[in-house]
């Protein structure tokens, strides 16, 4: 009886044992099999931010070519379109092509993922200017005043320029101090603002901007220089010797003044005057042609061929492809009786002309 009852509870705890593993391994089952029912997770998009290689690109837009640069680029950008820097490169290509419409394209994008990017900034300012948009130039370049070399242009000389073909005069004259590191109201600013006019054809401002100089400051150099090469270009000749007059009182050894002054008496036909200040500008400075072309000039206007031949001959040895040169070497020729040569120089210089104007 004992023993049986002994056998039953052994009986109920195998069955126990039992039982209680297989609710084990069931549960284990059940966790596996939900795992492998439950949906996989989408994959993470990549937010790599590594810059892609541009070396390639850039070299060959360096070697000059810039379509293949482009084409390079654009299957990056095609890639993945979202790649840090792309837009910024393509842009920079389409500049140095001077496509500025579509560098405008690419240089709008690159500032919309990157605002603070001040590179682009002076590449899109430069690109409406250029684009012949100068309005809309002004306000990006006045954000970035630095010089990044891309750009191959100082942007404060294009920020300035903008101001003057807005008519903006005192705008562009601050900013023309500024790149020259001079106070915006001095003389020197009036000075470097009346140069930039007068390279623009601004003349009339020009000259005001020189007088203001002159009266801010009437020792300073080059400004008298500057109001004796602007009476010349207007023909305006007693006022270009009086001014280039006062130049060389106060920088007497520069040989632009001289050369500048012997033009203004050339063309009153004052000669022997002329003469005389050629041969100190050549003295002063031997490196340039036109001392030299103007003196071949002035000679054979005296009837001195000779001489004048050989100062024009000196001329053609420094600047072959100068026409002037040989026109006039024609013409020396040509007084001289020497018909050969006049014709073989007038023909050259009608070729170098030509070759010029193509």
């Amino acid at each position: 009886m004992i023993c049986a009852l002994i056998l039953a509870m052994k009986s109920r705890l195998v069955v126990l044992r039992f039982t209680y593993c297989a609710a084990i391994l069931l549960t284990f089952l059940c966790v596996a099999l939900g795992q492998q029912s439950s949906p996989p997770e989408a994959p993470k998009a990549s937010t790599s931010t590594t810059a892609p290689d541009f070396s390639n690109a850039r070299k060959l837009v360096q070697q000059g070519k810039i379509d293949e640069g482009i084409a390079e680029l654009q299957a990056i950008e095609a890639r993945d379109p979202s790649a840090k820097g792309v837009s910024l490169e393509i842009g920079t290509a389409y500049y140095k092509k001077s496509d500025y419409s579509k560098a405008i394209e690419y240089l709008k994008k690159a500032i919309a993922t990157d605002p603070g990017n001040d590179e682009a900034t002076q590449l899109l300012g430069l690109s409406y200017y250029l684009n012949g948009h100068p309005a809309e130039a002004i306000p990006l370049l006045e954000r970035v005043q630095g010089w990044y070399s891309r750009a191959n242009v100082d942007a404060a000389y294009i920020l300035g320029v903008s101001y003057i073909q807005l008519k903006e005069y005192d705008q562009a004259r601050k900013s023309f101090g500024k790149m020259f590191d001079v106070p915006g109201d001095s003389a020197a600013a009036y000075l470097f603002t009346a140069r930039m006019l007068f390279r623009q054809d601004y003349d009339p401002i020009a000259e005001e901007y020189a007088k203001k100089a002159a009266e801010l400051d009437p020792r300073l150099p080059l400004v008298h220089f500057l109001l004796g090469e602007l009476y010349i270009y207007k023909s305006r000749i007693p006022e270009a010797i009086a001014e280039l007059q006062k130049e060389l009182a106060i920088s007497p050894a520069n040989a632009a003044t001289y050369y500048k002054l012997a033009d203004a008496y050339s063309r009153v036909q004052k000669y022997d005057e002329a003469e005389r200040l050629l041969q100190r500008s050549i003295w002063l400075d031997a490196t340039t042609t036109g001392p030299f072309i103007l003196m071949g000039k002035v000679l054979e206007k005296k009837g001195e061929f000779e001489l004048a031949i050989r100062s024009l001959q000196r001329a053609a040895s420094m600047d072959p492809n100068n026409p002037t040169t040989h026109h006039l070497l024609g013409q020396a020729y040509r007084d001289m009786g020497r018909k050969e040569e006049a014709e073989r120089e007038l023909q050259l210089a009608e070729q170098l002309q030509s070759r010029g104007n193509n």
